[in-house]
């Protein structure tokens, strides 16, 4: 998986999606990786040609039209960089998921929301699609700074955890980062039948331990914290308490492995003060 060799970058003409072209260029020149840009559109781009909507050269024209302005947006965005062009008509999701399994890539990098103000609220349909259907890391987020000088891994205690400190560490190394771990107690609602507030101590002290045997494991010395909280809520505290310029966690697809971080990836996405790389 790293260092990154090939780098897909989807493109909808969007400003969320122009926004983000300083860190897709940061990532590119760092690893010095390949770059594709993508572009899928639907059958309205057929209403921009002039040609009949029976002419049979109506669908190549529009690709070359798409293809083009892919081009332009390239030269404009990643002058002197050598880039790969594809464009195709159909569901965005789909478009992203096929190039990247045929033609293969080491990490997929888009904006966290599409087009309409509604995307403004929720987590992007195409987003949400490709980090349940893609198999490679998914950089997702908003502008804020490159390149990253603090990292924030977020660990469970799923078998993915190793995996994922490895490539937090050396993401943060490759960066110069500070790198800092955290790990969430979501505990139960307290109610009369059961209070866990006498066990909270306890259980901080495991999560302590597991953190601690992991970083022994591993080798990788870096601060961590374990708080109790909703998960989202709690990653996106403490990514504004260290600084965060990027947090780094699972998505348990790793291995065919299910990490319990998975069941709150959408909030943690859509809450974080800075981009998420999930892995």
């Amino acid at each position: 998986m790293l260092p990154f060799k090939k780098i897909v970058y989807p493109v909808d003409f969007s400003e969320p999606c122009t926004a983000i072209v300083p860190y897709v260029r940061d990532m590119q020149s760092h690893f010095s990786t390949e770059l594709s840009l993508i572009h899928a559109y639907g059958a309205e781009a057929l209403a921009y040609s002039m040609l009949p909507i029976t002419d049979p050269q109506l669908p190549e024209q529009v690709r070359i039209y798409q293809e083009d302005q892919l081009r332009q947006f390239a030269a404009k965005h990643f002058p002197g960089v050598h880039v790969e062009i594809y464009a195709g008509v159909g569901e965005p999701g789909t478009i992203i998921h096929d190039v990247v399994k045929h033609q293969g890539a080491d990490l997929v990098m888009m904006a966290t929301h599409g087009r309409g103000p509604l995307r403004r609220m929720l987590l992007g349909s195409v987003t949400a699609k490709l980090l349940h259907d893609l198999t490679v890391p998914l950089w997702t987020g908003h502008p804020l700074r490159v390149p990253y000088r603090s990292v924030l891994c977020a660990l469970d205690s799923s078998e993915e955890s190793e995996a994922v400190l490895r490539a937090a560490a050396s993401i943060a190394k490759s960066y110069k980062a500070q790198l800092s771990l955290v790990s969430v107690l979501e505990m139960p609602p307290i109610s009369p039948e059961v209070v866990y507030g006498d066990f909270r101590a306890d259980f901080i002290q495991l999560a302590n331990t597991r953190l601690r045997e992991l970083q022994g494991v591993t080798g990788i010395d870096a601060p961590h914290n374990v708080v109790d909280g909703v998960v989202s809520e709690a990653i996106n505290d403490e990514a504004k308490r260290v600084g965060a310029d990027l947090i780094i966690t699972g998505r348990g697809v790793s291995q065919t492995a299910v990490s319990r971080i998975w069941s709150h990836l959408y909030p943690i996405i859509r809450h974080a003060p800075c981009p998420v790389l999930s892995i």
